[in-house]
């Protein structure tokens, strides 16, 4: 015991030391994706993904292959995510019968599912709650809004975050055509 003691009395165990190291074991959950590792990068497959939409309609990725599919995480707090609606929606819209999908996953909190279900009130492409999502291999987006542009062979095509606003309807439309080749 009195070589502990002299150890802390010799500053070799800051008084700090411990208050950092939990402070980094709380943060830890935050610093990956909750499930599903690190999210798809261009080229990857896009991994599983199984959620319900608002009106309990199923969404599986998997059934959409030989479609190009936007899967927009987005929240309704977020102004970004709100501004780049019309844009998907207008993509859906117009791309729909070319075999072109728009997903939007909602990365609300469970509690605020009301204030999700009235944004997502003005589209008419499918739209649920991520945390709903019993199978989510893309994991919590880091950013918002985050969208992914999927190719009809499974492939992640583009990752399109609005670090500084909402994507454009050219960035949108440029990707999604890549991605649906000649």
């Amino acid at each position: 015991m009195p070589a502990i003691a002299s150890s802390l009395n010799l500053g070799l165990c800051k008084p700090w030391l411990p208050s950092i190291a939990f402070a980094m074991l709380a943060m830890a959950p935050w610093a990956m994706p909750a499930r599903g590792g690190a999210p798809p990068a261009p080229g990857q497959s896009a991994p599983a993904l199984v959620a319900r939409t608002f009106s309990g309609a199923p969404i599986d990725l998997a059934t959409l292959r030989g479609k190009v599919v936007v899967l927009n995480f987005w929240a309704s707090w977020c102004v970004p995510c709100r501004a780049e609606m019309p844009e998907l929606e207008a993509l859906y819209r117009d791309r729909q019968d070319q075999g072109v999908t728009v997903i939007g996953l909602s990365a609300d909190d469970r509690h605020d599912r009301a204030a999700a279900v009235k944004a997502a009130g003005a589209v008419s492409y499918p739209v649920g709650l991520l945390s709903e999502a019993p199978v989510n291999g893309f994991g919590s987006p880091q950013v918002l809004p985050l969208t992914y542009i999927i190719d009809a062979t499974g492939k992640v095509s583009a990752v399109l975050s609005a670090n500084r606003g909402p994507i454009s309807a050219e960035q949108l439309r440029s990707a999604v055509s890549a991605a649906a080749g000649p």
